[in-house]
């Protein structure tokens, strides 16, 4: 058996007092019974042996009532069969939740604060010699230390909510990297265990790691948020109408009736709204704004909910360009229908190269290519285009039938196009256009029964690979392609089985033509994200971006500066902040003092789902070194206890103490109880 220190000396003590009394007050007794021995012969010579024996037991019982009543408080305990020797030092891993849940309360009040006290409970339960490791979601650099006692509760008391949000897996396995070597190791996780902090069905634990979930319990709560927003266009020019698009979920059971919406852009209000959500259900919202200037714009939809606010407010961030690059690389016989059309328009700037004089290095900055006629595209062209397009960029593709159709095929092969079976010359029409198509859908108010379509003189015939990727605009009898559009790796190809020379047919001419390239352009673009999530993306999308010798990138805000690093990757900037960014907000990226971007960062909406992991399903994740602890139902003290030491046995000596107690009573009161005479 073993004795918690300083509870065994206080033991000591407290037994060895009572015994001095005992025996002072014996010999006094001892003393008055030998002076009046000779009054007393005859009584005592029939009454001593029962007199004697009786305060013997009492004395005994009184003894053993008090040793047992210090003991269960000293704590004695049984080790369990398999423990380590307690001389070697513990190595104990504590997980403080500090996930945005963890500002919901309870009777305790707020899981936080009391994931603290938890903590601080734990850490009472080892030795001096001990050491520790305090983990956060924020999974810090300095989280990484094995600290003492002190130095545990003084960074403990610096753990503040935060952005971040791990899953278990992480959690222990960031727990393995500190809990190794020869020694007693335990891992605790302190947490309210909300259903998405797992995502797997069965944890890989450590054989030699004793491993315990503590889990708090908050009062449930209804939280609606608005989950996400995008826009129904990837470009914007000055002035346009707009339409945004504002996803809300409802997380609890109940119905949110009439949830006030509020839509600012640059601190402009620019919409208002009011959306009932059934519960547990997504509801989507469109919101219409315009006149926008030229240049980045900063936006903010709001909700009013309460109590769970952290995800109320969702910031993005989008250019208004003050114009649309588009590239035309023209053949020998392209014609001017493409420059004519461009010209047209002033928010399109359209610029023109050669087909024997193409700079590739300037394709990230267009959002939109016209292949207008090329006799021979070379395998080159199509190794930059292929880049461009992986990069998300656009490609308007319309050939020279007069061409080499092998010379083409080795082009459209490379960038995983159709290739061309033959070349037809019989005159034919387009017999089918969907209407349905974004590039349609806003031209035709209604659509028009006896619709005039394009008509062809000569096409090609393509011998499709594979067809998962594609969408018809255009069609020609027998279902054979005339206007298509392909995926190609971010990015987007429409080919046209005709060219657009007068001897092709009229599609240069006919009335579609026009809706159709602009619309088409519209759609085109490298778009890039709205808003990121703090925690969750640490790349950042960037149009290609050139430096200059000893420039370097800043990413700033109020009181914050950071460099990051950056990547050249298929024609665009890759921008790397890894755990840099720990606030929700607008960042800008800059090159000297010149705004290259801003980028707005948000909470993870992985945190506003309340509900939660109960114990048993907490238990089918668990194996057979993993307990589960109910902050309600199993004292702190225990989870130390049970894991480190076996079989406590402080409830037996208090039993053990109540009996004697009774046989004390019991012996005083029936024992040998007749009168003296005297």
């Amino acid at each position: 058996m073993n004795f918690l220190y300083p509870g065994f000396l206080f033991a000591l003590l407290s037994v060895a007092i009572p015994v001095i009394i005992h025996l002072f007050n014996f010999r006094k007794f001892k003393k008055v019974y030998f002076s009046n021995v000779q009054l007393l012969k005859e009584v005592e010579q029939q009454n001593s042996s029962k007199e004697k024996l009786k305060n013997l037991l009492v004395l005994i019982s009184r003894i053993l009532a008090i040793i047992f009543l210090v003991l269960a408080f000293a704590q004695p305990y049984i080790p369990a069969h398999n423990q380590k020797k307690t001389s070697l030092k513990n190595i104990v891993s504590i997980y403080i939740d500090n996930s945005y849940s963890m500002e919901a309360v309870n009777k305790d009040g707020n899981l936080l604060d009391e994931a603290k006290r938890r903590a601080k409970e734990l850490i009472k339960g080892f030795g001096m010699n001990d050491r520790f490791q305090l983990l956060t979601n924020d999974f810090e650099g300095k989280h990484q230390r094995l600290l003492n006692e002190d130095a545990f509760l003084k960074a403990l008391d610096d753990v503040k909510i935060s952005a971040a949000s791990r899953n278990l897996q992480q959690i222990l396995n960031r727990q393995n990297n500190v809990l190794t070597g020869g020694k007693n190791k335990y891992s605790f996780l302190i947490s309210d265990f909300q259903k998405n902090i797992s995502s797997i069905k069965k944890l890989e634990t450590k054989a030699d790691i004793q491993y315990s979930f503590l889990k708090l319990n908050a009062n449930t709560l209804p939280n609606v948020a608005v989950d996400s927003v995008w826009t129904l266009s990837p470009n914007h020019q000055p002035g346009a109408n707009e339409r945004l698009v504002v996803q809300l979920k409802n997380y609890s059971e109940e119905e949110a009736k009439n949830v006030p919406l509020k839509l600012s852009i640059n601190n402009q209000q620019k919409g208002l709204g009011a959306v009932t959500i059934p519960g547990g259900k997504t509801v989507k919202d469109t919101l219409n704004f315009s006149g926008l200037i030229a240049g980045w714009q900063k936006g903010m939809v709001t909700i009013k909910d309460f109590p769970v606010t952290f995800d109320d407010t969702l910031s993005f961030s989008f250019k208004v360009d003050q114009n649309f690059p588009v590239l035309s690389i023209n053949g020998t016989n392209a014609g001017n229908y493409i420059k004519a059309l461009f010209a047209a328009d002033a928010y399109y700037k359209l610029t023109e190269n050669t087909e024997s004089n193409i700079r590739y290095s300037n394709f990230a900055n267009y959002g939109l290519i016209v292949l207008n006629g090329l006799k021979n595209p070379s395998t080159g062209l199509a190794q930059q285009l292929k880049n461009y397009l992986n990069a998300g960029g656009t490609v308007m593709l319309f050939p020279d039938l007069d061409a080499d159709i092998q010379g083409y095929n080795s082009f459209l092969s490379a960038l995983s196009l159709p290739t061309i079976q033959s070349l037809n010359t019989t005159a034919t029409k387009v017999d089918q256009i969907d209407l349905q198509n974004p590039i349609f859908k806003t031209v035709f108010e209604e659509i028009p029964k006896n619709l005039d379509l394009p008509s062809v003189s000569r096409y090609y015939s393509f011998i499709e690979k594979n067809s998962s990727n594609k969408e018809d605009i255009m069609s020609l009898p027998g279902k054979k392609s005339f206007f298509s559009k392909y995926g190609v790796g971010n990015g987007q190809v429409y080919l046209s089985a005709s060219g657009l020379n007068a001897n092709d047919g009229n599609l240069a001419r006919h009335p579609v033509f026009v809706p159709l390239i602009y619309r088409l352009a519209l759609s085109g673009g490298n778009e890039t994200p709205l808003y990121y999530n703090l925690g969750n993306d640490n790349a950042l999308a960037s149009r290609k971006i050139t430096l200059g010798k000893n420039q370097t990138l800043k990413i700033t805000t109020d009181h914050f500066e950071a460099i990051p690093e950056i990547r050249q990757a298929d024609g665009k900037t890759l921008i790397y902040i890894a755990d840099q960014i720990k606030n929700a907000g607008f960042y800008n990226l800059k090159r000297a003092d010149s705004l290259l971007a801003v980028y707005s960062f948000n909470n993870s909406r992985t945190e506003s789902d309340m509900h939660y992991l109960s114990k048993t399903e907490l238990e089918q994740l668990a194996g057979s070194n993993l307990k589960i602890f109910d902050a309600d139902k199993d004292p702190v003290k225990l989870i130390a206890g049970d894991n480190k030491i076996g079989q406590t046995l402080w409830k037996l000596c208090l039993i053990l103490s109540l009996i004697f107690i009774a046989a004390e009573i019991l012996l005083i009161r029936f024992f040998n109880n007749t009168k003296k005479t005297i």
